[in-house]
């Protein structure tokens, strides 16, 4: 261990010293010097050569400082130096480098005027005290010392720290080692202030980066319990914090409730929900700025949550001019957080606002969706009800019927309404519209159809009667195309009257044709009058009725399947029964379609003339 006493090679000579120097200081009641100007010694000249190059090398603090010392103990041999700065917000001064200091005095926070130490900075003159227990102001933290030299680190008349030598040697520091440091003071300093400038635009600029690059992830999170998780360890990125909550405002019971909170390290949640009126984050509610607490020990308004809490932060959070919440940061350090700290999540909490309420509404949206998913699905099951069970069972005639929606239900009907043992209505329509709404007006049209079927009128009657029905009960922008035709199985016939529906196809002796009925849509005209046709068919023959979703259904090259190909379809397959023609004609079309989702609903139903009676198979 090097000896306490200096060396002949590092200690100045003595006789090449001038004592007539003019120096920034009030000299202490150990040694006064006298007022005169300095001439430089080589030694002297040298060492500030060095220490210029050494000062004008980096602009890293730390660097800077150990450098610093390493240079000053070239021409002092100490075994304790520190270099303190001072805090402009709490007005004390803090070691930022030191060697040989117990780990007691480098967490001292020296008052102004207290101490050697907050007297040079409060009078901004170096001191050289010779005994220090001769002095009444020393603060006694290593007993061993004996002596001690201070000197203000000054720039543009601002004072930012000391410098600060100790020895355990009463006498131990020369008028000329207090000489050498002062002249050497305002270039430290400079050096010391533009590297905490470097230091602090650096930090801002990797703030500034860390802060876009979280707002671009926190856009992307829309599930909230995973966006606050996500807010709490980003934040971590820019303060090193021991206690995070996010505490959301509950309008309704007028408290904050607590949606996430960390406790060194650990997920915790508070047990009490908040009064708005209470706290630091009642402050920073009502006066909608960030309320920055260096001690919360010293604050009235503080409440107490944890125990531990020294420093404290509270950032309300703003969106659209309404606070929805606080972002609550504490620490265990006293004066923990700075006004960097608080200008950067002052920002950072705009963004945050809007994430956390673009979550809410997505997760509102997300459950409305759901009781909306059960809606329809209840819906659906009541649709399918509504669907005739059973196919009707004559003797020279087979029924099928297939039918897809294209949302969760959908506006096509179809229905068989028994007039007698001999003849059957044909219903296939087509509302206006998707979904629930859709849905609901195919069952009243369905409800009104079955209340209609009882007086077995013509196809031509049935239409009529029904859009007569519709007009009482007429809804904007609501109606129903539909194809109408009665079976008579006695002399195999059948009647067609159409409403604005998709024209039948008619399969008889291999050829297949369109039957050309036309009509205006129910519920759109009053008094409309329909065209009836009547087709006399023969065994193997095939009416095959559909709605507007078969052609109209695309692929994803936007194609249309068309009349033309399913003209196709049912010349191959007419052989068939009812029940192969028409899943035949389905899966054709969904094969077509490939991975696109159908737009409309999809319905076919398919009558075949029999010469004896029907399989027994539905």
């Amino acid at each position: 261990m090097k000896k306490d006493v200096p060396s002949a090679e590092s200690r100045p000579d003595e006789s090449k010293v001038t004592h007539a120097f003019e120096g920034d200081y009030r000299p202490s009641s150990d040694l006064a010097l006298p007022s005169a100007h300095v001439r430089l010694e080589p030694m002297q000249s040298e060492f500030l050569l060095r220490l210029t190059d050494a000062l004008n090398t980096t602009l890293d603090l730390q660097t800077l400082m150990h450098r610093t010392a390493g240079l000053v103990r070239a021409v002092i041999d100490y075994r304790i130096f520190a270099i303190l700065l001072l805090n402009d917000r709490t007005n004390d001064l803090r070691m930022r480098f030191q060697i040989g200091h117990t780990a007691e005095a480098e967490r001292l926070r020296i008052k102004m005027g207290k101490g050697i130490v907050g007297q040079v900075a409060e009078s901004r003159h170096a001191m050289l005290i010779n005994d220090v227990h001769g002095n009444e102001n020393y603060i006694n933290v290593n007993p061993a010392v004996r002596s001690e030299l201070a000197v203000p680190l000054i720039v543009k008349n601002r004072l930012i720290g000391v410098i600060d030598i100790q020895s355990e040697q009463p006498d131990y520091f020369k008028p000329e080692h207090l000489q050498l440091l002062t002249l050497t003071a305002s270039r430290i300093a400079q050096s010391i202030e533009n590297a905490r400038l470097y230091t602090r635009v650096a930090r801002q600029a990797q703030t500034l980066s860390v802060m876009n690059e979280i707002s671009r992830e926190l856009t992307s999170i829309l599930d909230l319990d995973t966006l606050l998780e996500r807010i709490g360890q980003l934040l971590r990125r820019l303060i090193d914090y021991h206690m995070f909550t996010i505490w959301l405002v509950n309008e309704r019971d007028q408290v904050l409730e607590s949606q996430y909170g960390v406790r060194f390290g650990e997920r915790y949640t508070p047990d009490e929900r908040v009064p708005l009126d209470r706290g630091l984050v009642n402050v920073a509610i009502r006066e909608r700025r960030a309320v920055l607490v260096g001690d919360v020990r010293k604050d009235p308004r503080y409440h107490l949550v944890n125990p531990e809490t020294r420093s404290e932060m509270a950032v309300p959070l703003i969106y659209k001019n309404k606070v929805i919440g606080v972002l609550d940061i504490e620490h265990t350090r006293a004066y923990y957080f700075n006004e960097d700290h608080e200008r950067a999540i002052t920002t950072l909490a705009a963004q945050i606002a809007i994430s956390i309420e673009n979550a809410r509404l997505y997760q509102r949206i997300a459950q409305q969706e759901q009781r909306l998913e059960h809606d329809l699905a209840m819906a659906r099951e009541v649709q399918l009800r509504l669907l005739p069970p059973t196919r009707p069972r004559h003797t020279h005639a087979e029924f099928a019927a297939k039918f897809l929606a294209a949302r969760t239900i959908g506006g096509d009907l179809y229905d068989f309404l028994p007039f007698d043992p001999c003849c059957t209505g044909i219903v296939l329509g087509d509302v206006s519209g998707k979904a629930a709404a859709a849905a609901l007006y195919a069952a009243v049209v369905s409800g009104v159809i079955r209340s209609l079927a009882t007086a077995s009128m013509s196809a031509s009657a049935m239409l009529e009667a029904l859009n007569d029905a519709l007009q009482e009960r007429r809804l904007d922008s609501q109606y129903v195309a539909m194809v109408y035709a009665v079976w008579n199985d006695t002399n195999q016939t059948l009647q067609i009257a159409n409403a604005g529906a998709t024209q039948p196809l008619f399969c008889s002796g291999g050829a297949v044709e369109t039957v050309r009925a036309e009509g205006f849509p129910l519920g759109m005209f009053p008094e409309a009058k329909y065209e009836e046709f009547s087709l006399a068919t023969r065994p193997g023959d095939s009416i095959i009725f559909f709605s507007d979703g078969i052609p109209d259904a695309q692929n994803a090259a936007g194609e249309m399947f068309g009349d033309e190909l399913l003209m196709k379809v049912v010349t191959e397959n007419q052989h068939k029964s009812a029940s192969e023609l028409a899943e035949t004609i389905l899966d054709e079309v969904t094969k077509f379609q490939g991975d696109v989702d159908r737009f409309d609903d999809e319905t076919v139903v398919v009558l075949r003339v029999l010469e004896g009676p029907p399989p027994q198979s539905d």
